[in-house]
């Protein structure tokens, strides 16, 4: 868990791990160190006459809040086809079935270097990843780069991402006394810091439509394009099985299109959690002395992060000076291609293994690195995923399949065949 220091020790284990499998597979290795967490790299070389791809994933994990896990999060547990553990789908399965389909690709001599660039700090935004990368590019050239961490719609259907959401993360606090106060006594006169901060959250976005509040947030957004819009219509995406595969009893959406086009192609303001103030069971009458909202902004191509950290700081010092915006993180959104010959490799590769023509979507969620590498290593990045919605990304019980992992083994070889023939 990259994001709670106590566990400092465990992610730079599961760099030595994965250093371990990558070698044992075949592959050239090194665990590279960098500002925070390493970055663990391999390669299997067919020769500098030929082309070369980087496969990036991520190693580390979000905190697995174990009350709801049926099994232990951190301990692997096999039940027929499906491997439960934190970390399964989100993304040590597909980090590892790439492994194997390039171990495979080596072994059925594809004429094609194949690189491996295992991150451990995605899920805290790779703070270290962008100076990492700008001081190593020249050691690892690449013609272009993929990645195997985006959901498909459905498992019956494939899909390819076209794009990514960006990604700003802040906290909210406010401090107006000391220690805890009788609210019989105080109460009235007493600023209350968690109801400040609701309200401040409350004029930020409209919580029954999720409408964002914060003046000019939606300047630049660019619209989606017919040709996605249509796209979307066809990825076989429904409203009843979203619903089931992350647990949700009600929707702001009506429609399925309306769904798609808010979770992939709209802008959100998200509230993750309230803290301050008593937290035990029974109601106990004090007013607090602080609090704090944690919330987030996913933006979309033609959003940029900066400009709209700026706009909630400004909005939020309007509405109340007093509250601070602090522990910035910061995405910028990604808009991949959609034609020209990896696409079409893409679409192809999926059509090989599991028998049928992905859908072109875009991905509600943010990799910080793709952005990062497609500036720094200026190569076409391609986006090819194995996760189902069912699989529990960031949530209780998190599973990777076998018959993801196996397509995805003959999807990615079929992948590499198709662009080692790209000059």
């Amino acid at each position: 868990m990259s994001v709670d220091p106590a566990h400092a020790r465990d992610v730079e284990r599961c760099a030595a791990v994965a250093a371990g499998l990558m070698k044992k597979a075949g592959a050239t290795v090194k665990v590279a160190r960098t500002r925070g967490f390493p970055v663990v790299l391999g390669a299997f070389r067919a020769g500098p006459r030929h082309p070369t791809v980087t496969i990036y994933n991520h190693l580390d994990v979000v905190p697995a809040g174990g009350a709801d896990w049926s099994r232990p999060p951190f301990k692997m547990a096999i039940a027929g086809d499906r491997f439960y553990a934190r970390g399964a789908t989100d993304d040590k399965g597909p980090a590892l079935t790439a492994l194997f389909a390039a171990r495979s690709a080596r072994e059925l001599r594809v004429p094609l270097n194949i690189r491996f660039l295992w991150e451990c700090e995605e899920e805290i935004g790779s703070p270290s990843f962008e100076a990492f990368l700008c001081k190593t590019a020249k050691s690892i050239p690449t013609d272009s780069v993929l990645v195997s961490d985006t959901i498909w719609v459905a498992r019956n259907k494939p899909a390819v991402s076209a794009g990514l959401r960006g990604l700003v993360g802040v906290l909210l606090a406010l401090e107006t006394g000391e220690k805890d106060c009788h609210s019989g006594l105080t109460g009235g006169a007493a600023r209350n810091p968690l109801a400040e901060l609701a309200q401040v959250v409350a004029r930020c976005v409209d919580g029954r439509t999720g409408r964002v509040t914060i003046p000019g947030f939606y300047d630049g957004v660019l619209p989606l394009a017919r040709e996605e819009l249509a796209s979307f219509r066809e990825s076989g995406f429904s409203l009843a099985a979203f619903k089931k595969a992350h647990g949700l009893k009600k929707l702001r959406s009506g429609s399925a299109l309306s769904a798609m086009k808010a979770i992939w192609g709209a802008p959100t303001f998200e509230v993750h959690g309230f803290s301050g103030g008593y937290q035990g069971p029974g109601v106990k009458t004090a007013v607090p002395p602080r609090g704090e909202a944690k919330v987030s902004m996913r933006l979309v191509p033609g959003q940029e992060p900066r400009k709209v950290l700026h706009l909630l700081k400004e909005h939020v010092r309007r509405l109340n000076p007093d509250v601070r915006v602090s522990g910035a993180l910061s995405l910028e959104p990604f808009r991949g291609v959609t034609s020209g010959p990896f696409a079409q490799a893409a679409a192809e590769a999926m059509r090989f293994a599991f028998g049928k023509s992905p859908a072109v979507v875009r991905e509600g969620g943010s990799i910080g690195a793709v952005v990062t590498m497609e500036k720094v290593l200026k190569c076409p990045v391609c986006l090819i995923g194995l996760s189902l919605p069912e699989h529990g990304y960031h949530g209780p019980n998190e599973f990777f399949d076998w018959r993801q992992a196996s397509g995805g083994m003959l999807a990615f070889v079929k992948y590499f065949e198709q662009i080692s023939r790209i000059r």
